[in-house]
């Protein structure tokens, strides 16, 4: 037991300290900026920031969310985006433990909070985040799915879902569907996780979406032509898939054999 938790604090303070480089992402990728010069600094004043004020969620308190330098409130989302990530990680090595398949639950997850906070803000999903985790998920996937191929299935099966969708929302709804940067996250996904994975990601993504853009919509905070970005909902499906997936099959399983 003494193990285990030394295993979830490693982890989650492991997740804290990557989560402030996502931070770094978060903010540079959309601008095309580069992910390793200059170092961190405010994004008010652009001053750089000390080593003992970048320590994560720690620093934020302590500087009650405002620069040494110039004052102003640093955005929630960095401490959030830290947390978010930390508690991630440990739930995976909770979950799965350290091995090999948490290490690559681990990149996914980080790789998703990367993109679903720059779809929120910018409504663009990078290509420099998707391209190169398609060619991951392939290599990682094709070595711990079951079967070599289900990697690639996942792939097309996700990303040929998406596309189809976005083909046909023209003709059904008068209006565009899914975006080309939705298609290569789902198909991202599918070659990380398999096939099966990246259908239950669409179905949950798409009743997670449903679910609160009718919300937002029944307290007006948005109008029915509103525009909400899917990255989010997607990566939360894929979340859910990527935790709870095998037990959610093996109960759909449970069903379909109980009514035979």
């Amino acid at each position: 037991m003494t193990l285990v938790y030394e295993e979830l604090t490693v982890a989650v303070l492991l997740g804290a300290v990557i989560g402030s480089f996502l931070n770094v992402c978060i903010h540079r990728l959309p601008l095309n900026e580069s992910l390793l010069w200059p170092g961190s600094r405010c994004p008010r004043c652009r001053a750089a920031i000390h080593w003992y004020d970048n320590i994560p969620l720690l620093s934020y308190l302590w500087l009650r969310g405002r620069c040494r330098n110039c004052g102003r409130r640093i955005s929630w989302r960095y401490p959030l985006v830290e947390a978010l990530n930390a508690v991630g990680y440990g739930l995976i090595v909770w979950r799965f433990g350290f091995g090999k398949t948490a290490l690559v639950y681990l990149l996914l997850w980080s790789a998703l909070l990367v993109v679903s906070f720059i779809d929120l803000d910018h409504m663009i999903i990078p290509d420099r985040i998707t391209v190169p985790g398609i060619a991951l998920g392939l290599v990682v996937g094709t070595l711990l799915l079951p079967h070599w191929w289900d990697s690639i299935l996942g792939l097309l099966v996700g990303g040929g879902l998406l596309y189809f969708i976005a083909w046909v929302s023209p003709y059904l709804f008068g209006k565009e569907g899914m975006g080309g940067g939705d298609i290569k996250l789902l198909a991202m996904i599918g070659a990380f996780l398999g096939w099966k994975p990246a259908i239950l990601t669409i179905f949950f993504g798409g009743v997670l979406g449903a679910v609160v853009g009718l919300s937002l919509m029944a307290v007006r905070v948005i109008r029915r032509e509103a525009y909400l970005p899917f990255g989010p909902f997607l990566s939360l499906g894929a979340v859910v898939v990527m935790l709870y997936g095998r037990e959610i099959m093996d109960w759909y399983g449970s069903l379909l054999s109980g009514g035979e």
